[in-house]
């Protein structure tokens, strides 16, 4: 029983943290996060609550700020190479909203999009709910042994109090990281699409410059064969 890991029933306000890239050139890595972002605003509103908006990297911050939605927090630097103070600054932000009174503003869920990283051929938008902390009860079938009583030391509150802030700030510094690693596989990928297309289009104007050349090379010798017959012809 722990305010982080809590139902809260009294406020439909729920918050929804994107992260996508602070450049262009990396594909449709940032328009697959926003994309995925406008579906999950779409469920939740569809269940009558409302979406306070964060947003992490400047293509997310400028796409909200163009449509006149407001932001709650916003940080447009560092994604590619994200550091974990800025994964502290957002955790406490998002901490902070989920333990606020609803009459404050407090909310009732924070959800994250970011883009998973697979290999440097797959990555895809993925969707996790921060907050509340789901605790997962693990079954596991009776040896007959006595399970051993465990001590928290100074109490399992404070324990709890120390380590579950520690755990939502990890796991925002793991989804930046994993956006990070997705941002450059995308971008390698963008440069390698743009490079092979620039070699083929050089290759195209170059075969056409060629045939250009040699018409214009025949051209003018038939020209001059034409002029030296009719030179020959009048003398």
């Amino acid at each position: 029983d722990h305010p982080l890991t809590s139902e809260r029933p009294d406020s439909n306000r729920v918050a929804m943290l994107v992260v996508t890239a602070d450049r262009g050139m990396a594909g449709a890595y940032s328009a697959n996060v926003l994309r995925e972002a406008e579906r999950l605003r779409e469920r939740l509103e569809a269940e009558g609550k409302e979406v306070v908006q964060y947003a992490s990297g400047r293509r997310a911050v400028s796409y909200y700020r163009f449509r006149h939605r407001e932001l709650a927090g916003s940080w447009d630097d560092g994604s590619d190479a994200p550091e974990f103070a800025r994964a502290v600054e957002i955790a406490d932000a998002l901490s902070e909203a989920f333990l606020k009174d609803a009459a404050e503003g407090g909310v009732s869920e924070i959800h994250v999009v970011y883009t998973r990283f697979r290999s440097m051929v797959t990555q895809e938008p993925w969707v996790i709910r921060m907050l509340p902390i789901e605790v997962v009860e693990g079954v596991e079938e009776s040896t007959g042994e006595i399970e051993p009583l465990y001590d928290f030391e100074p109490s399992a509150d404070e324990v709890l109090d120390a380590l579950y802030p520690r755990y939502i700030r990890a796991r925002i510094f793991t989804c930046l990281l994993q956006a990070a690693a997705s941002e450059l596989a995308n971008r390698q990928r963008a440069m390698n699409t743009a490079v092979t297309n620039a070699e083929d289009i050089i290759r195209q104007y170059t075969r056409l410059a060629n045939s250009a050349r040699q018409a214009e090379i025949t051209q003018e010798i038939s020209e001059i064969v034409s002029g030296a017959d009719a030179l020959a012809a009048s003398s």
